[in-house]
């Protein structure tokens, strides 16, 4: 009886400190100044009792520590405008140097946060905006992945002395100490110089022995012991192809309009076919948009013949990756490749189901005009897999933009497979029990010079313009980045000669010395 009162009394305890915190910031802070918050970020801490926690555990649950803490908070963020920030807020050529982005996972199943050091170059001049620039990262991650938290990974590779800028250090571990509570799984500090050793004996006193538990120092040889091969980049000995590149947005798959999309019947099946009425399906709320794509007349088949299933999988090439989710394995884990040659048109999905329960699912994207899924919405039964192709339709070629989402829900045992009760279901289903997950398009260098029509039309050359410019831009962004480095080294290189210089006189004059006092005596 005991083992039951406790977790009860913990609970308590909990909310009387929740209700505490949020009574004695209305009394102490509120009436300070109307103005002092961003109204927003005060209607959320009435509100959520999540977030109320999250800086109660984060400062052990003393409920002054946590007031210090949400005050400290919400000023930052009254500051940067941080429920403001879009990328029209950020310079662009912040995005375009790929210092920072999201981008894949640890082996836990933390989404990765990637600090590329070597991009990042003090200027008292921009320092302002690249602290609104990570900002921007870390709460577009807050609203799309609300409590999971973030490993954040440190790409000390080719970086130097010239890289490390302490206050914008200080700033980012004052991001998850302060402003995002229990957002840190883990930082990973990847081939750092010994050169830095010193700077970082700082760093640790800015953390706290809670945060320093979280510093993992790692090198090629051991950083698969946190991050699997398909998720690092080959210079890490990973096998993961992904190269940033904006726009878009690495993961961006909220600002775009994503509609149902079953199997688009060709003319050939549709004069031997009857097609399902059109869906009417409303999108959820986090994927709406003022554009709405009108899906097209899909077809759902409930029992797929094992022989037709193999028969389409027959020439699709298999993934490589696989992402690990509560309720299904999805492969691949990251993007479908799509080019130009008759095999690289298609693409397979495979759902694994990971539970007890059937498990129903459908497949959405934001171009359904141009790719045929089958099947888009059915049903899994416990332990069993279902094989997903995804094909380019007509002649319409892939794109970067393209977006995939994936939605896994549970069943209840005596539900039905059907596409009527399929549709009910997901009329009924919270969207707390709904799993999602995204896959970006990625196209194979093989289709890239179809994508125009002859090297002399108007379009090739105004596109070519604009990627010109764009790689020159770019191009010259990185070699000013590599100028400046070079200057800061060579400043470094004058001041270790002078300083040794005045030490070879200072030896100098001082045997001089004691040579002429070995003489005259």
């Amino acid at each position: 009886m005991a083992e039951v009162v406790q977790p009860e009394s913990e609970q308590q305890d909990t909310e009387s400190k929740t209700e505490e915190t949020r009574q004695r910031f209305r009394t102490e802070y509120l009436q300070e100044s109307s103005d002092r918050y961003d109204s927003r970020d005060v209607y959320r801490l009435m509100k959520d009792d999540d977030l109320v926690e999250g800086y109660l555990t984060w400062r052990l649950h003393v409920v002054e520590d946590a007031l210090k803490m949400i005050d400290d908070s919400f000023l930052w963020r009254k500051e940067y405008c941080v429920n403001d920030l879009t990328e029209s807020c950020i310079p662009k050529w912040m995005f375009e140097t790929g210092a920072v982005y999201l981008h894949g996972y640890d082996k836990e199943g933390n989404k990765l946060f990637w600090f590329k050091v070597k991009l990042h170059i003090k200027d008292a001049k921009t320092i302002l905006d690249k602290k609104k620039y990570v900002a921007f990262w870390l709460e577009r991650y807050s609203k799309q992945e609300p409590g999971k938290p973030l490993t954040v990974v440190f790409d000390m590779s080719e970086s130097g002395l010239s890289n490390i800028d302490m206050d914008f250090v200080k700033y980012i571990i004052n991001c998850f100490k302060v402003y995002y509570p229990k957002f840190l799984s883990k930082m990973i500090m990847y081939e750092m110089p010994w050169i830095m050793n010193a700077a970082w004996k700082i760093v640790k006193t800015w953390l706290g022995p809670e945060a320093i538990s979280k510093l993992k120092f790692v090198s090629k040889s051991d950083v698969q012991t946190y991050i699997s091969p398909e998720h690092l980049p080959p210079h890490m000995g990973g096998t993961d192809p992904f190269k940033y590149s904006y726009p878009p947005l690495p993961d961006d798959d909220f600002q775009s309009p994503i509609s149902d999309n079953g199997p688009v019947v060709s003319e050939e099946e549709n004069e031997s076919k009857d097609t399902e009425p059109e869906c009417k399906e409303s999108l959820d709320s986090s994927f709406s948009s003022d554009l709405v794509i009108r899906p097209k007349k899909v077809n759902f088949s409930e029992d797929l013949d094992r022989g037709d299933s193999i028969s389409r999988t027959k020439w699709v090439r298999k993934p490589q990756t696989t992402f690990k989710g509560t309720l299904i394995n999805i492969s691949p884990a990251e993007e479908l490749s799509f080019g130009s040659k008759d095999t690289e048109r298609k693409c397979l999905i495979i759902l694994n189901n990971v539970t007890k329960n059937q498990v129903a699912f459908k497949v959405r994207t934001t171009a359904p005009e141009k790719y045929r899924v089958k099947p888009s919405n059915t049903s899994c039964e416990a332990g069993a897999s279902v094989d997903i192709v995804v094909s380019l339709h007509g002649g319409f070629q892939a794109s970067p933009q393209d977006r995939f989402l994936i939605m896994a829900a549970e069943m209840e045992q005596s539900a039905g497979a059907g596409s009527p009760e399929l549709a009910q279901f997901w009329k009924e289903v919270p969207k707390t029990k709904i799993m999602e997950h995204r896959l970006r398009c990625h196209v194979l260098e093989s289709m890239k010079p179809m994508l125009s029509p002859s090297p002399d039309s108007p379009l090739n050359s105004l596109t070519s313009s604009i990627n010109g410019h764009s790689d020159l831009h770019t191009t010259l962004m990185q070699v000013m980045a590599s100028n400046c480095r070079l200057e800061k080294k060579l400043d470094m290189c004058l001041w270790v000669q002078k300083v040794l210089l005045v030490l070879v006189s200072f030896i100098v004059a001082f045997s001089f010395s004691a040579l002429y006092l070995m003489w005259t005596s």
